[in-house]
Formats: structure tokens, C-alpha cells, sequence
């Protein structure tokens, strides 16, 4: 029980300062990394071994624990959205990434549990392209709310660097396994425009954290052709 208190407690330390300016200045970081962390984190679910092995109905393990990943990551991504005060604007991009990015991980993961034990043309079609697409669609307009939340806010600690570097490492992985290279490349040239344009800034985490990802990229084009 004096666990549970605590961890109450600890949460709401974390996600509720005193004031606007200080959630801004508090939790909007916070949240920010808990988006990367667990963006980083679910988005390697794939890796776990045998898919934690056989489920009921002829699921694996990993597919159930799938269905909380919109959730893991874009809750905190609201979060920091709302400590950050931003713009109804910056709102309605997240909207619609939240929208595709919720949509487009709920095909992949029907179709790929489905693909695991009756793979097919159809199920191919829904998990690798339509799935991956709208999916990764999402995570780009998701990114793109946070980016336009992270100008003129002060710039990150080495942490949030390396995280940053994970989170565009991941999305270059992703990429790659899913069949989205030349897509997945304009976004993360995008993001690494975008962060040199706000050098100084929060947001020059997304040219730290996606030139890795272009140059996996086009390292990937490059060995394919």
C-alpha cells in the first residue's frame, strides 16, 4: 500500500507543477522524453523472442501486449503538447497523427497476428503496406506537433540528445523493416531541415536525432540497388 502511495505520488510530482509556467518549463520536457523512451521501446516489440511464445487463439504474447502502444506513446505526447500550452493549430496536426497513428497500428497488428499463422497476399498487403504507411504517416505528424512545440523553448541536456538519436535511429529501423525507405527518408531529412533552421533551441534535437537515420537510409537505398 505505501508503495502505491508513493508511486501516486511520484507521478503527480512529475506531471503537476504549480503553475502554467512551470508545467511548461517542468513537464513538457519530461513528457517529451517519456514519448521517445517509449516510442524507442514499443517500436521494438518485433525483437522479443518467439514473440514471447504462443497465446490463445493462435496469438503470440507480444501481439497483446501490441495493443498498448498507442497509448504508451501518445499519451505522454498530449501531455507534453498540453504542459507546453501550444496552439489550437499544433492540436489539430496532432489530432490527425493520433488518428493515423492509431489506425495504422491497428491494422499492422491485425494482419500480422493474423499473417503469423496464415500468411497470404492479403494479410501482406494490410501489415507491410497499408499498415506500415498509415502507421508511420502518423508518427510523422505526431513528430511534427512536437516539433513545432519545441521552438523557442531552451535547448536539451545530453540525455535528451541521446534520446533523440535512439528515437531517429528507431525510425530508420523501422523503415528499413517495414518497406518505407524513400518515405521514411523525406521525413527524417524534414526533421534534420527543420532542427539546423532552429539551431539553439530544443528543437536541434531532431538534426541530432535524425542525421543518424539519413545516413542509415541512404546506406540501406544504396545497398538495395
Amino acid at each position: 500500500m505505501r508503495a502505491a502511495v508513493f508511486s501516486i505520488s511520484a507521478i503527480h510530482r512529475i506531471f503537476r507543477p504549480r503553475g502554467p509556467s512551470e508545467r511548461a518549463r517542468v513537464v513538457f520536457p519530461r513528457a517529451l522524453g517519456f514519448t521517445a523512451l517509449a516510442y524507442v521501446i514499443c517500436h521494438h516489440l518485433g525483437l522479443l523472442p518467439s514473440g514471447l511464445g504462443a497465446g490463445p487463439s493462435g496469438t503470440r504474447w507480444a501481439d497483446w501486449l501490441d495493443l498498448f502502444v498507442p497509448w504508451l506513446v501518445l499519451v505522454p505526447a498530449a501531455i507534453a503538447l498540453f504542459a507546453g500550452q501550444v496552439a489550437s493549430q499544433v492540436w489539430a496536426v496532432f489530432g490527425a497523427g493520433a488518428i493515423a497513428y492509431a489506425s495504422g497500428h491497428g491494422i499492422h497488428l491485425a494482419a500480422n497476428s493474423v499473417g503469423n499463422i496464415s500468411p497470404g497476399p492479403t494479410a501482406h498487403l494490410w501489415d507491410e503496406q497499408v499498415g506500415h504507411y498509415v502507421w508511420f504517416a502518423g508518427v510523422a505528424l505526431v513528430l511534427t506537433a512536437l516539433a513545432l512545440a519545441m521552438v523557442e523553448r531552451p535547448r536539451s541536456n545530453p540525455f535528451g540528445h541521446a534520446l533523440a538519436i535512439a528515437a531517429g535511429l528507431t525510425w530508420a529501423t523501422n523503415a528499413i523493416g517495414g518497406g518505407t525507405v524513400l518515405f521514411s527518408l523525406g521525413v527524417a531529412l524534414a526533421a534534420v531541415a527543420f532542427g539546423w533552421r532552429h539551431r539553439g533551441e530544443l528543437a536541434e534535437i531532431l538534426w541530432v536525432g535524425y542525421l543518424p537515420a539519413v545516413v542509415v537510409l541512404v546506406v540501406a537505398l544504396v545497398m538495395a540497388a
